[in-house]
């Protein structure tokens, strides 16, 4: 019976010809249902719905066979791509993201990387990824036994995760988990890399969203990874094939090299020594090693002066080089321009700073170094010098500020000729420092005191246990306020030598004194501003007796009552003067009646509004914290004086 004569029949005929049809054009899974169901819409028995749903059962096995087949061909053919790139192994980099690329395709998963183990940090590190858009985790280190490639790293077994960030058999952590949020993967696949029975990586395939990887997929992963791990070991092994080549072949080079600098160096250990002990000193060793380095050169001192130049502009080293070169003990090159410390053990002598020479050979840059140790010998050599002279400077200090004994005159001409020749004039105006510092320090700290002192053209040494300077000052006078005086070298010696010595410098000032009988009065007075800084808790500051308010007025000799007064209510009593105001005398009243508003605007016969408004400027002119204890206390303390000068006829200030 055909099928025209039987209906059935027919629409049958027509369903397996609609299922021949789907199996020629590769249709996907779904359409082949399609077909059944035309045939229960059209009406067909069951036994041709049955020969239907058999047949679509049938095309369906046929069409998993023929997937099986065509990725069991591109699983192959990728495969046999890989060993020939392998086997035409010019680039690591290129063979790594190809397999990484093919991992991806063949398993078609969103990202495809592979990780490298690092022996030396104990974890793991990405190396080649593919599809992925998260740069931190592109930059992802893994600890061995973190997370799903930790722990195929450190056990060497493939793992599978159809949902990582649920799955709890791994050791999260919060930098791996992190990383995988940015990425936005689920299922994550990983298989081992190994060389022998060394892991030395993972390769992962990894999808944004669930999903559970089958055995033939760990089974083509593992296949890319054996793939990915020769080529790892071959460019390892070709690596270390040329670079044994390169060796043997630039060994003769070396040697011949080497003997030369050998030379080379001796010769100008020679040369370097003969012009030492023929008297030279560092601008003949400067001009010495310019020629042979064929470059300009610059010597300076610890403290950046320069002590000679040759065939340079004026330059100061840089201080990143030279601080590189003293704990590196080698000289460096920043910018084209070498230097190199000059050093005596850890202690820095100075520098030297060699140009027009951007690149040096091994042998020049060991000469430049050598330079730099026959610089610290002179130098040394100076500093002895220097040393010496330093004891008689300090001998001459301390006969200065010795008090003369009663009833015998002080031979200050003597004195004043000792000074001449050490370039000390004592008829200018002098002050005096006091310093300190931790007991352990203060040799040093005497050595940088006497540099300085030698530039102030002054003295210095130890006193009595404490380091103490003395220098000319332009100050003739206590004034009203800190100028050029010692209480602003103080300052800046406590700054400068703190940050010399590492380490706190408490210095205490006086002065001047304009001659040299006044010197030991002024020095005792800059050892009470010291002790004074030492007992308001002022440890590394510096000031003078001037600088510590009402409390240097109580310690000095020379008591400054009209210039404490003019420092602390000087700006007050001038805006009277100009305005015609009554700040002073708002003051006084404040103060007298306990800084009550109320009473102080009875006593002033004014509004309290009147009141706030000239606090308010007072505050403006002396500063927001006038009124905080301590300032309280000195402005009180000006105003009493003020008050009683005014009624001696003193006159520190005219009120408006």
């Amino acid at each position: 019976m055909t099928s025209a004569n039987d209906p059935a029949a027919g629409q049958a005929e027509t369903a397996l010809r609609e299922l021949l049809d789907l199996l020629r054009r590769g249709a996907p899974a779904e359409e082949f249902a399609r077909p059944a169901a035309d045939a229960r819409t059209a009406g067909a028995d069951a036994r041709a719905q049955e020969r239907v749903e058999d047949a679509t059962a049938v095309a369906l096995d046929i069409r998993r066979t023929l997937d099986q087949h065509r990725r069991r061909e591109a699983e192959l053919t990728a495969l046999f791509d890989t060993a020939g790139d392998l086997a035409a192994l010019r680039d690591l980099d290129a063979v790594l993201r190809a397999i990484v690329r093919r991992a991806r395709m063949l398993l078609g998963t969103d990202v495809a990387y592979l990780t490298l183990n690092d022996p030396a940090a104990g974890d793991t590190f990405m190396r080649v990824t593919d599809g992925s858009v998260s740069a931190a985790f592109q930059q992802l280190r893994l600890g061995m036994g973190e997370g799903l490639g930790g722990l195929v790293a450190q056990s060497a077994r493939p793992y599978a995760s159809s949902d990582y960030r649920t799955d709890d058999r791994f050791r999260h952590t919060e930098t791996i988990d992190s990383g995988v949020r940015e990425e936005g993967l689920r299922g994550i696949l990983g298989v081992p890399l190994r060389v022998g029975t060394r892991v030395i990586g993972v390769l992962y395939a990894a999808d944004r969203q669930v999903r559970a990887f089958a055995p033939d997929a760990v089974a083509l992963l593992s296949s890319l990874a054996d793939h990915a791990a020769v080529a790892i070991d071959s460019a390892r092994l070709l690596e270390e094939t040329r670079a044994a080549l390169v060796e043997l072949g630039v060994a003769t080079e070396r040697a011949r090299a080497q003997s030369e600098a050998m030379r080379l160096a001796a010769e100008t250990h020679d040369r370097l020594t003969h012009l030492v002990l023929r008297g030279g000193d560092v601008a003949d060793v400067a001009r010495e090693v310019a020629a042979l380095l064929r470059g300009s050169l610059v010597v300076h001192d610890a403290d950046g002066l320069e002590l000679a130049r040759v065939a340079a502009d004026p330059i100061v080293p840089s201080a990143h080089a030279l601080a590189a070169s003293r704990s590196g003990g080698r000289a460096v090159a920043v910018d084209g321009v070498w230097v190199c410390a000059v050093l005596a053990g850890p202690e820095l002598l100075g520098s030297l700073t060699l140009g027009g020479r951007p690149d040096l050979t091994d042998s020049d840059r060991r000469l430049f170094e050598r330079a730099g140790l026959v610089t610290a010998l002179l130098l040394l050599l100076r500093r002895s010098i220097a040393h010496a002279e330093d004891r008689v400077r300090g001998e001459l200090l301390a006969d200065l500020l010795t008090p003369g004994h009663p009833g015998r005159v002080r031979d200050t001409g003597s004195l004043s000729l000792r000074a001449r020749k050490l370039g000390v004039v004592l008829t200018r105006p002098h002050g005096v420092v006091v310093m300190h510092c931790d007991a352990a320090l203060r040799s040093r700290l005497a050595v940088e005191a006497a540099r300085r002192a030698r530039a102030l053209d002054g003295l210095a040494g130890l006193y009595q246990g404490r380091v103490v300077l003395l220098a000319p000052t332009a100050q003739t006078a206590p004034t009203d306020g800190p100028t050029d005086g010692p209480g602003v070298l103080a300052r800046t010696l406590a700054a400068d030598l703190g940050q010399a010595l590492g380490t706190a410098v408490t210095v205490g000032a006086a002065g001047p004194a304009a001659d040299p009988d006044g010197l030991p009065d002024v020095h005792a007075e800059a050892l009470r501003c010291l002790e004074a800084l030492h007992a308001l808790g002022h440890t590394g500051y510096g000031a003078g007796l001037p600088d510590l308010g009402f409390l240097g007025v109580l310690l000095g000799d020379r008591a400054d009552v009209n210039g404490y007064v003019r420092r602390t209510l000087g700006a007050v009593i001038d805006y009277d003067a100009r305005r015609g105001t009554e700040l002073v005398l708002t003051l006084e009243a404040y103060f007298a009646h306990g800084s009550s508003l109320t009473r102080t605007k009875d006593a002033l016969h004014v509004h309290v509004n009147t009141v706030v408004q000239r606090l308010e400027r007072i505050g403006q002119i002396l500063g927001e914290d006038w009124n905080a204890p301590a300032r309280a206390l000195e402005i009180q303390l000006a105003l009493r004086i003020l008050s009683v000068s005014e009624v001696r006829g003193g006159g520190v200030g005219t009120r408006g």
